[in-house]
């Protein structure tokens, strides 16, 4: 029962931070002593506790380097005049009507390809985030078409991290994962497509005004040669090279053209890197200024912070209780139902996308046979994770988009998935139980 009560107490903590507009990391840290507290009540020893959430934290060590490699990435493609040729150009090329749809598949296409929402928010996201503002769209659309597509690839992509994390854990193979995650997301992809056309086409949008070229032309030399480390991402992520290199090898060539082509010092470039991209022309600034590592401090913390509850879950057996609540609750409802809740649960609970998974299957791992559950901890926890505000699987890529959280109302395939298979997992079992 004492399980139940902190988790209960953690939760408060969130919705009073929630309410009174703090920031969600008070809450964690609360979390952090209340689940340290309850170790303490039930005889663990002080040192392990700490010493087992720090083996937490070390768990995403390589999340909260893609982190900063972000933070540069963003800053210098400001500076370089990368995301300044590719608006210019994009606004003469693209229709404003098909832009939001555009969006979404070209999201989906690279997040695909380099197997990570974050690499894909922080560059395809940014580039045609710049373009829709540029052209008047409506940010939140644009945030949701992004959301959508970043975790179309995150969730089916051969390198990503979490369809890595649900092969290990359940012990499957991974090629049939996706092959399963394909066929399950058919209806729901077409169905956010139509969606985002629709939304597309009632939009009111405008080309980009001559004004707004022309601060581009006067402000930046548009070479072509600035647009390389776009063209880098994408031809290297053909190539299967490692995002990490990937990033690292765009920002030294944004930062190498940014010099030469636009003039910027070494001092201003270190100091965009650090503090993000800002120009003395206001108008300029408020459709470029952005980025740096400073700006996902934030979400560092909270996935350090919540990274460090896994390793006290474990050593406090804290969810054993919790275990046979939500098996009574299946023998009452579903599997498919269960799983589909806890997942919502854990993704509230973690406030990361990884820890949300883990905890899901943790919970939930003796409710379906080992390939059932993989697919449907890819259709529930892996999207879910991204519709909860403090998650950072929702916050960090619209934090790189500089977009707020309303943009999750229109992140269709984010629900349209999880809904379409919760309804086909509740039919399937009710057709088992008739037989």
């Amino acid at each position: 029962m004492g399980s139940v009560i902190a988790i209960l107490l953690f939760s408060v903590s969130l919705i009073f931070c929630l309410l009174l507009n703090f920031s969600v990391v008070y809450a964690l840290i609360v979390g952090y002593i209340i689940f340290i507290t309850y170790g303490l009540i039930k005889g663990y020893d002080l040192k392990v506790l700490v010493k087992k959430s720090f083996e937490g934290v070390l768990t995403v060590k390589n999340i909260l380097l893609v982190f900063v490699l972000i933070g540069m990435i963003t800053a210098l493609w400001r500076a370089s005049g990368t995301i300044a040729f590719i608006v210019y150009m994009g606004s003469k090329l693209i229709l404003p009507s098909i832009l939001i749809l555009l969006t979404f598949l070209l999201c989906s296409i690279l997040s695909f390809l380099i197997g990570t929402s974050l690499g894909t928010a922080a560059t395809m996201g940014v580039i045609s985030v710049s373009i829709g503002k540029a052209m008047g769209i409506n940010p939140y659309y644009l945030g949701g078409a992004v959301l959508s597509g970043i975790y179309f690839g995150d969730r089916c992509s051969p390198m990503s991290t979490s369809a890595l994390l649900i092969t290990e854990l359940t012990k499957t193979n991974l090629y049939t994962n996706i092959k399963l995650m394909l066929k399950t997301s058919i209806i729901p992809f077409i169905a956010t497509c139509l969606f985002y056309l629709f939304l597309g086409l009632k939009s009111s949008t405008s080309p980009v005004s001559i004004d707004a070229t022309n601060i581009f032309k006067e402000n930046y030399n548009l070479n072509i040669v600035v647009i390389v480390p776009a063209i880098l991402i994408i031809i290297l992520s053909l190539f299967k090279v490692n995002v990490k290199k990937t990033m690292l090898l765009s920002i030294f060539i944004s930062f190498i053209i940014a010099m030469f082509f636009q003039k910027e010092s070494v001092t201003s470039l270190i100091n965009y890197c650090i503090y993000g991209f800002h120009h003395s022309n206001e108008k300029l600034n408020l459709m470029m200024k952005g980025g740096g590592i400073l700006s996902m401090v934030k979400v560092g913390l909270i996935v350090a912070i919540s990274s460090s509850y896994s390793g006290i879950f474990k050593e406090t057996k804290m969810l054993i209780l919790i275990k046979e609540y939500l098996k009574k609750f299946s023998e009452k409802t579903s599997n498919y139902l269960t799983i589909f809740l806890s997942s919502i649960i854990s993704g509230a609970i973690a406030c990361n996308q990884s820890l949300g998974t883990i905890l899901t299957y943790e919970l939930c791992e003796e409710l379906e046979e080992k390939q059932n559950m993989a697919i449907i901890l890819e259709n529930t926890v892996v999207l879910l994770a991204a519709l909860i505000p403090w998650n950072i699987a929702m916050a960090v890529p619209l934090k790189t988009i500089d977009i707020g959280l309303m943009s999750g109302l229109f992140a269709f395939y984010l629900y349209f998935l999880p809904l379409w298979n919760l309804f086909l997992g509740i039919v399937k079992e009710k057709k088992k139980i008739n037989r």
